[in-house]
């Protein structure tokens, strides 16, 4: 029953911050103009709140524990995702330009991936590295290749993340189920 109540707060915390995004946004005396956005980027929207769950990571079949946030910025065009990985905190960005999302990524591997879609559905979102915003060489640098969310569930309350990353010259892949706490 808990859980239930877990859901179901998440899911009204998560619409307000939706609406509250469709209001105009106003600075002092000033309206700013309405941006659209675009379907990733809506996408994205669903996963606001907060996020826990179990990660294996490829690499060596290790369990751990993540957490991520995911909150509404910037008078509604920007998404800041904070996740924590065993510990370790690391960033993303979510933002459209030019009516395509981009994604980066501040990983605690040191390099910063630019991302841009894959696909994008009612249950999904694939992002992969974006060639040309990168310089990233996988002879001597480690950084994440590609990430995607799949909803799990018609409420939008669990969800599978995998991503694969390049670490020293080998491409491993992590997954994991994440439920929503808030």
């Amino acid at each position: 029953m808990m859980k239930f109540y877990v859901g179901l707060i998440a899911g009204v915390m998560a619409a307000l911050s939706a609406h509250a995004a469709d209001e105009p946004v106003v600075i002092g005396e000033v309206t700013m103009p309405a941006v659209q956005s675009s379907a990733a980027f809506q996408q994205v929207k669903k996963k606001l709140g907060k996020w826990e769950g179990k990660m294996t990571q490829g690499l060596t079949g290790a369990v751990i524990n993540v957490s991520y946030e995911w909150r509404l910025t910037s008078g509604g065009t920007t998404i800041t995702e904070t996740l924590v990985e065993d510990g370790v905190e690391m960033l993303s960005t979510y933002t459209d330009d030019d009516g395509e999302l981009v994604v980066k990524h501040y990983c605690a591997l040191g390099t910063q991936p630019v991302f841009s879609v894959s696909s994008v559905s009612d249950a999904e979102l694939v992002l992969a590295l974006d060639e040309s915003a990168n310089d990233l060489h996988a002879e001597h640098e480690s950084f994440v290749t590609s990430m995607k969310w799949t909803m799990q569930d018609d409420d939008n309350n669990s969800m599978l993340f995998t991503n694969t990353v390049m670490l020293d010259g080998e491409l491993t892949q992590n997954s994991a189920l994440l439920t929503r706490v808030e």
